[in-house]
């Protein structure tokens, strides 16, 4: 008998496994708050004996050095991933026992790395399940060009092979389970399904479906913006990265507060945009915490950026700091929670940020108004369809761009009203006036504002 449980990372869209028998277990593509992969095992009752990374992750920092120091396990890692810290390396075919009738061996699956790894689970030597990471993806594949630009397209011509390779070496019933493609960047395209066999992929995903070329070709030009942290966290992993601290920042005061924003630091505010509208610490960001805080927060702020964190509640705080630390920002400087007016010193006033709809904006224009409309979107987003006459800087190059918007009050919309408020909040700590697009881009065009892009 074996188990397999999986240990989701929602905001980065990636999944982790827990997989063993009656005593023993290996888990595969750790988060890097290892506490979860040790409560998994405790409930399982299984002691962990090896630790195996498909490959060396850009979008998430790995727990998987601190959990093979921890438990004593071996950690396996593809051979040919360069890494400074001592690990039992991992070639095509290798095969580790967990158990008499419980085996993972490793195979070779290059593309989205030069180096990936897949593994595969058999049961008295009957194949169970394959932990594909980054290479094939329920209904996708992982994509290639987060090494070095000069390789993608060799490393995609190498994921339609490995697609190939794992269908060719597996039946049917094998489950396909995937650390990427649940909403992660490092995937190539939106997943068609949440668990897949390789059965299913056989008839359902396009790597199987076009040539080597025909993929090649279409899986480059779906290629989206890659995260400006990737190259960090990449770097991290390679190095292997230390223990967290989950512990609780110091609390800041108003003066505090104010001191921070006024060094140029960060303060950013995790509570939801619409109480981030209805009040907030002038020159602070907003990037809530229901929305991806950690992909969005380690995308835009310049490395080594001290941050503060404003957060309605304890329990609010510490979720948005555990996401952090899978990215890399392992200690905020200070925090604060609670009342925002607690926030800001006596005698100031909490900024208010206006939010309007998509029918507000059609109005504002029918009446002869001309306000400037940003598209903070990606370019594969509005390549599709866009309001008319918007100006277009996708939200995490809106920084270094503040001098390409227009003059004049500038309302600011994405897709949902997630990503505009954030653009907003950047836009408004420069001294712009703003309003927030808070609504479905659906709207826009019930409204008669869109165009074919």
């Amino acid at each position: 008998m074996f188990f397999i449980d999986t240990l989701g990372t929602e905001g980065l869209g990636n999944r982790g496994y827990v997989c063993g028998g009656t005593d023993t277990a290996l888990v595969v593509d750790p988060p890097r708050d290892i506490d979860r992969v040790l409560a998994a095992a405790a409930v399982r009752g299984v002691r962990i004996e090896y630790v195996a990374e498909t490959h060396l992750h850009n979008d998430a920092v790995s727990g998987g050095l601190e959990l093979a120091r921890v438990t004593g396990a071996r950690y396996l890692v593809p051979a040919e991933a360069r890494v400074t810290f001592p690990r039992t390396p991992v070639a095509d075919g290798d095969e580790v026992a967990l158990e008499p009738d419980l085996t993972v061996r490793a195979l070779a699956t290059p593309g989205h790395t030069p180096h990936h790894t897949s593994y595969v689970l058999a049961d008295g030597g009957h194949d169970v399940a394959v932990f594909t990471g980054g290479s094939l993806l329920i209904g996708g594949v992982g994509r290639p060009d987060l090494v070095e630009p000069a390789l993608t397209e060799r490393l995609a011509r190498a994921q339609h092979a490995s697609a190939h390779r794992l269908a060719d070496a597996l039946h049917d019933d094998v489950q396909v389970l995937p650390t990427h493609g649940f909403g992660s960047f490092c995937a190539s395209s939106p997943p068609t399904d949440e668990a897949g066999t390789i059965g299913q992929e056989r008839r359902n995903n396009e790597a199987f479906a076009l040539g080597t070329d025909a993929f090649v070709s279409q899986l480059l030009a779906g290629l989206d913006d890659v995260p400006a942290y990737y190259a960090r966290v990449g770097a991290l992993n390679a190095a292997g990265p230390a223990p967290v601290d989950l512990t609780a920042p110091p609390v800041a005061d108003a003066d505090e507060v104010a001191a921070r924003l006024a060094a140029g630091e960060w303060v950013v505010d995790v509570r939801s945009r619409t109480l981030f509208s209805e009040g907030h610490v002038s020159g602070s960001f907003n990037i809530e915490a229901e929305g991806r805080p950690a992909t969005y927060l380690a995308w835009l702020i310049p490395d080594g950026k001290p941050v503060t964190l404003l957060a309605a509640s304890p329990a609010q705080l510490a979720a948005v700091q555990r996401e952090l630390v899978r990215v890399g920002i392992d200690r905020p400087v200070a925090a604060a929670t609670g009342d925002p007016g607690s926030w800001i010193r006596t005698g100031e006033m909490l900024r208010l940020l206006p939010r309007a709809d998509f029918a507000a904006l059609a109005q504002a224009r029918g009446r002869g108004e001309e306000p400037v409309v940003l598209d903070v979107r990606r370019d594969s987003e509005r390549a599709g369809r866009h309001v008319e006459g918007s100006v277009h800087i996708p939200v995490h190059e809106l920084q270094g761009r503040v001098a390409d918007v227009p003059p004049g009050v500038v309302w600011v919309h994405c897709a949902t009203g997630l990503r505009a408020t954030i653009g907003a909040s950047l836009l408004e700590a420069t001294g712009r006036d703003v309003v927030t697009v808070d609504d479905d881009l659906e709207a826009a065009e019930s409204a008669g504002l869109m165009v074919a892009g």
